[in-house]
């Protein structure tokens, strides 16, 4: 399970500015009053805590139980209301309709491929509310392909160490591993633990995930960069969508 091992560490070193990013990207679409928001994949519930704070009616589904516990955490330390819900992207029989749904982190990039991907925005349709908005986003091949390749990232403190280094996969299409390996120190012995993951993502061409929403029936109303900021570009690293439900 992706993330279960280390949820915590992960969750601690994920950069916050990205969640205020993403807060701004929902809140300039949808406003507070507009009805129940499904935030899919809502990993530690950070983003969740932020929209329940200005006034969403939030909840959060994630298939990490893990993580879950972190988001649940968040959301008692905030003081705010953000029903959590276990369950996987691919099966959301189990669950209501939603006026809204968000999923961000490139989350659907972990998806084995894209049939799964269409079978996933197939379920967010099915719980999507006639006029509703779906706003997610997914690297694109740019990053898979330029950017990932030898990538490496490296944090240490007093007290834990994290190295990332980012592979390309030569025989499958825009994909890429993340080799993640956390130290951790013991305060007492001064030996350090190590807990390792390797992570798997694929993204497709700009037409692919067009015609996989199609096949679900929404409907695409823009495509950006940037938070929505800007245009996408060759060099765009990660594509924003605004779809929505009309039949």
């Amino acid at each position: 399970m992706i993330y279960q091992s280390f949820a915590e560490l992960y969750d601690e070193l994920f950069d916050p500015a990205m969640y205020d990013q993403w807060l701004d990207f929902v809140a300039e679409r949808v406003a507070p009053t507009s009805g129940e928001l499904l935030d899919l994949a809502c990993g530690s519930g950070r983003l969740g805590v932020l929209l329940a704070q200005q006034g969403y009616q939030v909840s959060g589904l994630d298939l990490s139980e893990d993580m879950l516990a972190l988001a649940a955490k968040h959301a008692a330390e905030a003081d705010v209301s953000l029903p959590l819900m276990a369950g996987n992207m691919l099966d959301l029989s189990e669950i209501g309709q939603y006026q809204t749904v968000t999923c961000f982190a490139d989350s659907f990039c972990y998806l084995t491929d894209l049939d799964a991907v269409t079978q996933a925005f197939t379920q967010v349709h099915d719980h999507l509310a006639v006029g509703g908005q779906f706003l997610f986003d997914v690297i694109t091949p740019h990053q898979t392909d330029d950017v990932y390749p030898g990538y490496m990232y490296n944090y240490v403190d007093e007290t834990r160490a994290f190295v990332w280094t980012s592979y390309g996969i030569e025989d499958e299409d825009h994909a890429a591993e993340h080799d993640l390996a956390f130290f951790t120190k013991n305060e007492t012995t001064g030996e350090y633990r190590k807990v390792t993951e390797l992570h798997h993502e694929r993204t497709y061409d700009l037409p692919d995930y067009q015609q996989a929403l199609a096949k679900a029936g929404l409907t695409v109303k823009r495509v950006s960069a940037d938070f929505g900021n800007s245009e996408p570009t060759s060099d765009t690293t990660r594509w924003f969508f605004e779809v929505t439900r009309e039949a």
